[in-house]
């Protein structure tokens, strides 16, 4: 079984790139560059300050985001699989509460900078 194994792993690796390779790129980079121009990151673009901060504000967010959601399906995950063992649930109740107070916490601090930045950008 361990040869057949070997044997399959020899052919894909000779034959599987020669397949991908074959199917060719084409017109790769023209659409590469028309999605780039479109996204506002082409070469010719230059982005203001105010573009740049709400760029990187977008991104906090979205990573804020991200840590939320997999801080809730890590809390949801222990407080199933707790079968009424009461540390483990309370322990899944303290990361949620954690969760959501950061999140509020880091959504008013958006809140607020939006309100200021929007007072004095014009």
């Amino acid at each position: 079984m361990k040869k057949y194994f070997v044997s399959f792993v020899i052919i894909c690796s000779v034959f599987l790139p020669s397949l991908v390779f074959g199917q060719g790129l084409g017109n790769a980079a023209g659409n590469l560059q028309n999605t780039a121009g479109r996204a506002g990151v082409g070469s010719g673009n230059t982005a203001d300050i105010q573009t740049i901060v709400g760029t990187a504000i977008n991104a906090a967010l979205t990573l804020v985001g991200l840590v939320f959601l997999v801080l809730m399906v890590y809390a949801g995950f222990l407080w199933m699989t707790a079968r009424g063992d009461e540390p483990t649930v309370e322990k899944s109740k303290k990361i949620i509460s954690a969760a959501v107070i950061g999140l509020v916490l880091i959504m008013s601090a958006y809140a607020v900078t939006f309100f200021i930045t929007s007072r004095f950008g014009g």
